[in-house]
Order: C-alpha cells, then sequence, then structure tokens
C-alpha cells in the first residue's frame, strides 16, 4: 500500500499506542495482540510466519454489506420502522436541544473546569449542528452501523480546539491495527510476543460499486485526527462489525419474494381463461404443431384501426401468464372443445406477507403493535402497556448509550486541545460522565408517577407501625427507596424551610397576625397565641 501521514495524534512518540491505552514497551509482553472489538483490520508481522492481508477483498465485503444496509432502508415497511427509532432516539424540546450534559456525579474536579466542560459540550454540538441535524446523524448511524467524523483544528495554534467536523462516508475510511511481534526466550521456548502496535485510518477515496483491488492506494491518518463510533455489535468469526439492520437481512428478503410470489399468482390466476382442446386428427407432429399454432395466432391477434392516424395495428401485448391453454387431441377422443379455466378464490388472504412483514419489525425490535395504524397509543396506567413497548424503550436507552461515544469522544479531544485537563485525568472521570437525553415516551411519566402512588399507598399501610416495628430510617430506605445522599439533602431542604417558617411566623407574630395572615382575637391584654404553639 502506498500512504502519507495525514493529521494530529496526542502523546508521547515512544507510546505505541498513544493514548488510547494498554500497551507500552513497559508493559508485560503477550503473544496475544489486544482487540477492542471495533471492527479493526488487524495485520500481523514477524514471529516465525509472516501473514499477508488482503485489505481490499476485505474493503469490499464490509462496503457490500454497507450497501445493502442502505438498500434495505429504502424499502418502505423497515424506513418506517427505522424512523418509529429515530423518533423515539432523538427527542427535540422547545429550544432544539436533544441532550444534556450531567456531571454531578464527577467529584474529582473544580466546579471551573465543569463549567468549562460544559460549555465545550455545546461548542461540540453547534459543531455538529446536532440541533438541526441530530435526527440525521442517528439515523445515518444506525443503518451504517458506524460513522466517522474527521477533525480539522490548526495545527499551528491547536489550543483554538476543533474548528471544524466533517462527515465521512463509512465505505471510504477504515481502521487499521498493525500488530508486530518478535522472537523471545520464554521458559525455555521461542514464542512470539508483541512487540509493537500501531493503530490508524486509511482513507480511500473510491465509489461503493466499483471493485478494489487487492492493494489499495490511501491516506494514512492519524488515530486522534477521526472520532469513530460503531454500533458495537461485531460479528465473532469475521470480526467485523455489523449494524442493527443484520438480523432483518433473510426475513426482509423473504418477505420481497413472498411478496413477488403474491403478486405474480394474482395476476395468473385473477382472470379466467380458456381451454381450447383442439382436433388434429392423423396429422403428423409437426403438421399438428403448426395446426395449433395458427389458430393460436388466429384467435391472439388483436388488430385495431387508429382513426387519427388511418393506420391498422396488430397489438399483441399479452403476457405469458395470462394467455390461454392450447392442448391437441388426436382422432378418436372427443372433437375440438372449449372450457373455461375459473380465477383463483383465495387472492385475499395474506397470512404469509404478514407473517414475514411481523417478523421484519420483531428483527428490527420494534413493537409489531406499531405496524398497524389502526392501533391507537394507550394513555392508561402503565401496567396496560404491552411487554413489546417496554422492550422497546429499553432499547432505545442501549442505543442512546452507545450513540453517546460520540460526543464523549469529541468532549475528551476538546479539552485535551484547549489544556483544560490531561489524557490521565480525563480517564478518571469519564466514567462519571452522563449524557442525559429528552424523553418523549409517556410511558415514563406513567412509571415515575405508578411508582410515587404505590410508594405512597404503602407509606399510609405501615404508618400505624413506624416506631414499633419499623424505625423512620427502615421505612425510608426500603419503601420510599431513598439514598444516604437523598436523605442527607431531604433532611437539609426540611430544616431550610422550616427555619423559613418559623422566621415568618415571627413576623406574623410581631404585626399580630396568625397564621393564617388575619389579625388575632385579643382577650383583655393578651393576644391568643396558641395557634403558634409558642
Amino acid at each position: 500500500m502506498a500512504f502519507e501521514m495525514f493529521g494530529f495524534s496526542f502523546g508521547k512518540k515512544s507510546d505505541t499506542r498513544g493514548d488510547t491505552g494498554g500497551f507500552e514497551n513497559k508493559a508485560q509482553p503477550s503473544f496475544v495482540s489486544p482487540d477492542n472489538y471495533d471492527g479493526t483490520f488487524v495485520m500481523e508481522s514477524g514471529g516465525l510466519l509472516s501473514s499477508y492481508f488482503d485489505f481490499g477483498g476485505t474493503l469490499v465485503e464490509e462496503n457490500s454489506l454497507i450497501s445493502q444496509y442502505r438498500s434495505m432502508a429504502l424499502y418502505p415497511e423497515v424506513d418506517r420502522a427505522i424512523q418509529d427509532i429515530v423518533n423515539e432516539s432523538i427527542v427535540y424540546d422547545d429550544k432544539n436541544e436533544v441532550c444534556e450534559l450531567d456531571l454531578d456525579d464527577v467529584s474529582d474536579i473544580s466546579d471551573n473546569i465543569k463549567a468549562k466542560i460544559s460549555t465545550e459540550f455545546k461548542n461540540i454540538k453547534k459543531l455538529l449542528d446536532f440541533g438541526n441535524r441530530g435526527d440525521d446523524i442517528f439515523r445515518r448511524w444506525y443503518i451504517d452501523s458506524k460513522v466517522f467524523y474527521h477533525i480539522i483544528i490548526d495545527l499551528n495554534r491547536p489550543e483554538k480546539g476543533i474548528l471544524e467536523l466533517r462527515s465521512i462516508d463509512p465505505a471510504k475510511i477504515k481502521k487499521v491495527r498493525k500488530v508486530e511481534k518478535e522472537m523471545k526466550n520464554v521458559n525455555g521456548v521461542n514464542t512470539p510476543v508483541v512487540k509493537k502496535i500501531e493503530e490508524y485510518y486509511i482513507y480511500t477515496d473510491l465509489e461503493e460499486s466499483s471493485i478494489l483491488p487487492t492493494t489499495t492506494n490511501g491516506v494514512k491518518i492519524a488515530l486522534d485526527s477521526i472520532t469513530y463510533v460503531h454500533s458495537g455489535i461485531v460479528d465473532s468469526s469475521t470480526k467485523r462489525v455489523v449494524g442493527y439492520l443484520q438480523k432483518a437481512i433473510r426475513p426482509l428478503n423473504m418477505l420481497r419474494q413472498i411478496e413477488d410470489a403474491v403478486v405474480i399468482y394474482r395476476m395468473s390466476r385473477a382472470p379466467e381463461r380458456r381451454i381450447f382442446y383442439i382436433d388434429v386428427g392423423n396429422l403428423p407432429k409437426n403438421k399438428a404443431e403448426q395446426y395449433v399454432n395458427s389458430l393460436m395466432n388466429k384467435y391472439r391477434n388483436k388488430i385495431t384501426y387508429d382513426s387519427k392516424s388511418g393506420e391498422i395495428k396488430d397489438e399483441r401485448n399479452h403476457m405469458s401468464m395470462l394467455e390461454d391453454f392450447w392442448i391437441p387431441r388426436r382422432e378418436g377422443g372427443k372433437g375440438t372443445e372449449i372450457t373455461t379455466l375459473d380465477g383463483g378464490q383465495n387472492l385475499g388472504q395474506m397470512e404469509d406477507v404478514d407473517y414475514l412483514l411481523k417478523k421484519v419489525y420483531r428483527a428490527l425490535n420494534v413493537p409489531v403493535s406499531r405496524l398497524e395504524s389502526s392501533t391507537g397509543f394507550n394513555l392508561g396506567r402503565s401496567n396496560e402497556i404491552t411487554r413489546d413497548e417496554i422492550q422497546f424503550f429499553k432499547f432505545i436507552e442501549k442505543l442512546r448509550k452507545r450513540f453517546a461515544y460520540l460526543f464523549l469522544d469529541l468532549l475528551k479531544k476538546q479539552c485535551l486541545l484547549k489544556g483544560i485537563m490531561t489524557s490521565d485525568d480525563w480517564n478518571k472521570i469519564y466514567q462519571d460522565i452522563k449524557i442525559v437525553w429528552n424523553k418523549d415516551s409517556y410511558y415514563t411519566e406513567l412509571k415515575e408517577n405508578e411508582i410515587l402512588r404505590e410508594k405512597v399507598d404503602m407509606l399510609n399501610i405501615i404508618a400505624n407501625f413506624t416506631g414499633q416495628f419499623y424505625s423512620t430510617k427502615w421505612v425510608r430506605k426500603n419503601i420510599l427507596k431513598q439514598t444516604d445522599e437523598e436523605i442527607s439533602q431531604i433532611d437539609s431542604e426540611m430544616q431550610e424551610e422550616q427555619a423559613i417558617a418559623m422566621q415568618q411566623q415571627q413576623q406574623q407574630m410581631m404585626m399580630g397576625l396568625g397564621p393564617d395572615g388575619q389579625p388575632l382575637e385579643q382577650d383583655g391584654n393578651k393576644q391568643n397565641t396558641n395557634n403558634f404553639g409558642l
């Protein structure tokens, strides 16, 4: 392959994998190369044998899979299912916001750093134009199973951060891991161990439909110059990233075939046709065939006269499936006979098509109830919501969590470029960073309200036993499911509210007013203050 390096990378040059973590020169030697299960093309060299990697052929296979996903998305029912998934995942609010950054669980950094990180998160969303194109980006990632962005910075002034994000077609860029091994004596046995690992991206500006050769010229791009997020589903046999549409390939192909078969059957069986039994007598076989063909052409020809042009036309626009049946009959049987063949009687049955269509929806994890437009949405109690809707809601949460890696990776590189924190500092806090998505599912509100209602009802039942068989702390932890942090926060808030209420009562007393704001009743020179409990 012919390459040229392009892009930027963080970390020291002595590191073999930059900040992707895991393997360094000082690490314990291993004979197994690391695998992040991200669909990376692995090339190994050195050791006892040298391996040959057919990058071009592998690239064709993966690109054909992406092309197949895109063609599947054009099918009306699949497009409708994908649209349901995108609509549930990407929910806009009044300000065109889809998600927010939650740093409440991050405790190792100051509030000033948190404010800077939140500001950069908003800048990342602006660079992606996520407020306007969020659904398009999510849909493209869901269909292609991966999304790539080229990070453009000012190499002379990297502290300015990311200047632009350019989307890259997944069919034109691939991630490669080059593993170099060397022979070492381990316990008296020569064993190939990992010496060096290099990761980079290869960009080839070729069309999806072109046939790639086994050796391909391309541009070698540094690892940190690209943001790469995949579906997280890896084929165990090929180690290739597959998409969420992979499970629907087989049922969709079967659905297409059965629909074509139904159309052909309906066209061929819909009309009534004639069966001609032609008496050919003792004619030889060739003469009999000519005689039957002459009769067929005689009855099949349709000569019309065009009054506008004055031409006579011979229209023979008949489909073979709609032709009549012509059967020769020898002498000794019945003479020439014409009968009719009835049309199909079960043309309205579509059980096979409906079955495969529901199977496609199940393969896409979309509730089958959404397939039928006549099925309304149930706005009753949460226990009336179907089990499929609950599973669909959890599937959407899984998609959002996976897609959030796009924001986290861009946010990390933005913070490193602007010097907000180092790579080591980021590795300590990134697991505590949360992306909070807007929710449009009515089920969430129903569930939260019903859980709260059940807690309050249980609290009323057990109130007579509190202090006798159950402590207040036990009730708050086991019935109300409050954590220690929530208990401490709620107690602090109640103390503040009580202090404010006490101050208000004292001010009203000084003004001669009761709790309801009305003047106190006077009995002689004394005011009735029993209502205050003082």
